[in-house]
């Protein structure tokens, strides 16, 4: 028998309304690996007045005469009759803070009135018997301040309403809006894997004008109140002790999935709802590879290990990466690449500000990392290129990108990477700043046979002999602010000095805890 994993709802409607477990004693500022601090803790009142005035927002955006509707994720299936955890679409979660499966929402606007409806499984004692305690309609206007919730037995009844364009009119509820809306907003974007359902029901609603409203909350989730910067604070901060313990326990580890272990085993003792994207865990040449996931690797003292994790708490994930040598010092080849990036992040860093550009910081830690590699003899010269073949051309890419080819960072929020273009910074944006520096090791073999590669892989030969299989990634959680930007994941230590110190002291204290 098929079953829905309901419980995580139960979990979800528990991280609402009672704080999260914490720890014991309090932190001890005389110890290096910093003590996830206390979770935040909303009233009712807060918690409805951060709720309605995203509603408001979103109704301010919609049209007249129109009506929006958000539906419940499905389940997952795992395999067979085991699904995966049980996570809420983030727009409808930002919109109730509902977790729980088959809640559906639907905001109307009429003439300048806007209408707030939820559709909520009616509890089923058979159900909960197997999988857990679902909401009752009172508590599910405790946690959202929804006072209008129908059952949603109603759904496809309203569902066809709409499609005929009738009234709509349900047993001991009602629901006023524009008989005939002309417009209906739906999540109807590229990705068929999220939002198949929507993208089906808006090719079967003919005679009305159908709008995405993924722009709407891609807007709105872009800036981050101080409700949500509280919470995702609390994630980034489960993620420092994660990474910190990880750090003291390295040393001490065989294999990358032991290391990987401390990390997880710190996400559930601090309550988070789960990891916000699997976690990568890479000593030596597996810190090259960027979304590194199998942990499957050897610990091996005199190498780097490179850890990118991040926790989700009440659907925010931290994005965090720290890369440091196993036995706590970094040998020079690696200190002179560790320096490049750290340098970058700097740069970066130091462009941030309300009305500076995402491309500003992006080309201040690609000048950086290119100046750098010029340095140690990994690229010929400044501006200098080489060839690769895309579709049958050959085509020139800047050398640097060899050794840094990804983005220099992204928005978190709801999502690792998180809605809204990269356009102008604004005030309470969060995004990641995240050079690396990547020397694979067959990272020549595959270019074209070209006289430019072949002048290029001789001038660098021995350069990229010195520092192969070196990769490094520095990752922090950027808050713009009125007058630039604060490193929320700055009670990680990042520059060489002080993750060689914080490695010393971190595993003496988890010497003493194993």
């Amino acid at each position: 028998m098929k079953q829905v994993i309901a419980l995580f709802a139960l979990i979800s409607f528990l991280f609402i309304t009672v704080p999260a477990a914490v720890p014991d004693t309090p932190a001890d500022p005389s110890k290096a690996i910093r003590v996830t601090p206390k979770a935040p803790v909303f009233t009712t009142k807060e918690r409805h007045d951060e709720l309605k005035r995203r509603r408001d927002k979103v109704a301010a955006k919609m049209a007249d005469n129109s009506i929006l509707i958000l539906i419940s994720a499905e389940p997952k299936i795992y395999t067979n009759d085991v699904d995966y955890h049980y996570r809420q679409e983030n727009n409808l979660f930002y919109l109730t803070a509902i977790g729980q499966n088959g809640a559906n929402l639907v905001l109307t606007k009429n003439g300048g009135s806007v209408g707030e409806y939820l559709f909520l499984p009616k509890r089923n004692p058979q159900f909960e018997t197997w999988n857990g305690r679902m909401l009752s309609n009172e508590e599910a206007t405790g946690i959202s301040g929804i006072s209008n919730v129908i059952d949603s037995a109603n759904w496809k009844d309203f569902i066809a309403a709409l499609k005929e364009k009738k009234e709509f009119s349900f047993e001991n509820a009602s629901l006023t809006g524009p008989s005939a809306p002309a417009s209906v907003y739906l999540l109807t974007g590229e990705d068929e894997r999220e939002y198949g359902r929507e993208q089906a029901l808006a090719e079967e609603l003919s005679g009305y004008k159908v709008e995405n409203s993924e722009p709407i909350f891609a807007d709105l989730r872009l800036v981050k109140s101080p409700y949500e910067l509280k919470l995702l604070q609390h994630a980034i901060d489960i993620t420092t002790e994660a990474l910190g313990r990880s750090m003291g326990v390295a040393g001490i580890s065989d294999w990358e999935y032991e290391v990987q272990a401390e990390v997880e085993y710190t996400f559930r003792r601090r309550n988070a709802d789960f990891w916000g994207y699997p976690s990568i865990v890479g000593c030596g040449e597996n810190a090259t590879t960027l979304h590194y996931v199998e942990s499957q690797g050897r610990v091996k003292k005199g190498e780097l290990l490179l850890m990118d994790v991040g926790a989700e708490y009440q659907h925010y994930t931290a994005d965090i990466t720290r890369t440091f040598p196993v036995n706590g010092k970094f040998t020079k080849e690696q200190a002179d690449i560790y320096q490049i990036v750290y340098d970058a992040q700097e740069a970066a860093a130091s462009t941030m500000k309300p009305g500076s550009t995402v491309g500003q910081a992006s080309r201040a830690a690609a000048n950086t990392i290119e100046d750098g590699l010029v340095k140690l003899g990994l690229v010929t010269s400044k501006g200098a290129t080489y060839d690769f073949e895309f579709n049958g051309q050959t085509m020139k890419r800047p050398q640097y990108t060899l050794w840094y080819m990804h983005g220099w960072g992204h928005w978190i929020g709801m999502n690792v990477h998180d809605v809204g273009g990269y356009g102008t910074f604004a005030e309470g944006m969060v995004i990641t700043n995240e050079p690396g520096i990547y020397i694979r090791e067959d990272a020549l073999d595959y270019l074209p046979d070209t006289p430019a590669n072949a002048e290029m892989k001789k001038a660098i030969k021995a350069s990229f002999e010195k520092y192969a299989s070196i990769g490094i990634r520095i990752e922090d959680d950027m808050l713009v602010t009125r007058n630039g930007v604060e490193w929320m994941s700055k009670a990680l230590p990042r520059s060489i000095e002080d993750v060689e110190a914080f490695m010393a002291s971190a595993s003496a204290e988890m010497r003493g805890r194993r």
